[in-house]
């Protein structure tokens, strides 16, 4: 097992301008640690994207950040709020679209949106044309009346992205967001991920087991391994730590001493979704 160096490659904290903040933050499961005493920093308008085998504790900070889960210990501001004191105010300023489906195949796309406007609290007024707006947006005006157990997995993955930023929060977080999806629909939502960065100044916090994407389209990178931020920063500052020519699956490899584990319809992604639903 090679050593893990964090403090060559991570980001000073306490600086101006963070969206998130966590310090020492720990989740407890009795007598196993899955989140062991994190401590990150992410800028307003980045993309982060945490990595990590299966277990490592990735699937925990999105719940504990997303007030789902509560922490043992430590300490977490999102967009200025304490997710345990203020965990209201938290849910209002972001967006979440978790691993397993999210959207209801017996409704239309337009019948899903309509429910997210009214669970979050968007006028009469407005809804119809922040649905129309988001609808159009993730590409999918000409299918808003079909029912959504005919979309592909693609689709139905934008329409999942497109419920959580109905309410324009400022903080999205993706667990797993590409899973299950053939190369082309990987695209797909990666362009319009990469929309939402440009056009709204959405931040970005994402779980992902795919190094091309991590390498390609995030700000920084994470590395968890046994709960434990193994290493923080740019795709290129992990490969240059670990050496010429290293690629990120090798950085991967280097600080987790595990090897990167190498899209059909509605009824396929929930399948997929449901097998690799993981506890970290």
């Amino acid at each position: 097992m090679p050593s893990l160096k964090v403090e060559s490659i991570s980001r000073q904290e306490g600086q101006a301008g963070f969206v998130l903040e966590t310090k020492l933050l720990t989740r407890r499961f009795s007598a196993l640690t899955a989140v062991d005493q994190l401590t990150i920093s992410v800028e307003t308008g980045e993309v982060f994207g945490l990595v990590g085998p299966n277990g490592a504790g990735k699937t925990t900070v999105i719940k504990m950040l997303t007030t789902l889960l509560p922490p043992t210990s430590g300490d977490a501001f999102v967009a200025g709020f304490d997710i345990i004191h203020q965990a209201s105010q938290v849910r209002r300023v972001i967006g979440y679209v978790p691993q397993l489906l999210s959207a209801d195949g017996g409704l239309t796309g337009y019948e899903n949106l309509l429910i997210f406007a009214k669970l979050y609290h968007i006028s009469r007024r407005e809804r119809d044309s922040r649905i129309r707006d988001a609808l159009d947006f993730m590409g999918l005006s000409a299918v808003s009346d079909k029912l959504v157990r005919n979309y592909s997995g693609g689709m139905i993955r934008r329409l999942e992205i497109a419920q959580a930023m109905l309410h324009r929060p400022r903080i999205l977080f993706l667990d797993e967001p590409t899973i299950g999806l053939d190369p082309v629909a990987r695209k797909a939502v990666w362009e319009h991920v990469q929309r939402l960065r440009s056009d709204y100044g959405t931040t970005i916090f994402l779980t992902t087991h795919y190094m091309d994407e991590a390498d390609q389209f995030c700000s920084r990178v994470g590395i968890m391994h046994l709960g434990k931020m193994a290493a923080v920063g740019t795709p290129a500052q992990l490969k240059e730590s670990v050496g010429n020519g290293a690629t990120l699956d090798d950085v991967f490899a280097y600080y987790s001493g595990y090897e990167v584990e190498s899209g059909g319809g509605y009824r396929e992604v929930s399948r997929t979704r449901r097998v690799v639903r993981r506890v970290g």
